[in-house]
């Protein structure tokens, strides 16, 4: 998989580029848990959602935010990082311009940065949401919802209360002309250990379900 720089607001982002050859393909990107816990590129849940997506026929992109292994500048509390997955999509898009769809993934952190790009960014057809911080990061933002997804918690997340999830999920599935679609994976926990096969079935099982694609 070719190792990419991407131009970022505070300069270089380190990212891992696995095109298609199909030109049509849909993308993916894949945002990483927080920076400041340990989370990269390379977490093995972004990893192996980036393999699941990317043998489903997607042409994917996951990065490194800011300060975080060859990517330049320091963590931002969550603006900042949200601008460089901004300009990790443009990336993509500009290597993608005749994809079919366009889905933000994120786990964690990740997944708390994507649905705040996915609000800003119309062409996100889709999303995952994985381990969603729903307990320490307000997710109010969500309002309305601007597209369909899934969110994804082990029953043994012992970071987020799996009731908070819930509680989101819930919210989102309020909300008309979108489905937002829940699945709890038991015996899992927040990182999903020696859950990871699980946890991309359910990805797959979702995505097996989408129209669109």
């Amino acid at each position: 998989m070719p190792e990419v720089n991407i131009s970022g607001p505070s300069g270089r982002l380190e990212g891992r580029f696995h095109p298609q050859k199909n030109a049509n393909a849909p993308v993916a990107i894949m945002l990483h848990p927080h920076p400041k816990f340990g989370g990269t590129m390379n977490n093995r849940v972004v990893y192996n959602l980036h393999y699941c997506f990317f043998n489903l026929g997607f042409s994917c992109l996951r990065f490194n935010f800011r300060g975080v292994g060859k990517s330049e500048g320091e963590f931002d509390d969550g603006l900042g990082e949200l601008a460089d997955a901004a300009s990790a999509l443009d990336f993509l898009q500009a290597n993608s311009p005749n994809s079919s769809g366009c889905w933000v993934v994120g786990f964690s952190f990740g997944s708390w940065i994507g649905m705040q790009l996915l609000m800003r960014r119309p062409e996100i057809s889709g999303f995952i949401s994985v381990s969603p911080p729903a307990n320490t990061y307000d997710f109010s933002f969500l309002a309305p919802c601007p597209s369909s997804g899934l969110i994804i918690n082990g029953s043994l997340d012992r970071l987020v209360p799996t009731s908070d999830i819930k509680n989101l999920s819930d919210r989102l599935k309020l909300q008309k002309g979108i489905k937002v679609s829940h699945k709890e994976i038991e015996g899992a926990d927040h990182f999903f250990t020696n859950f990871e096969e699980e946890m991309t079935k359910a990805v797959n099982e979702y995505l097996a379900t989408r129209s669109d694609l």
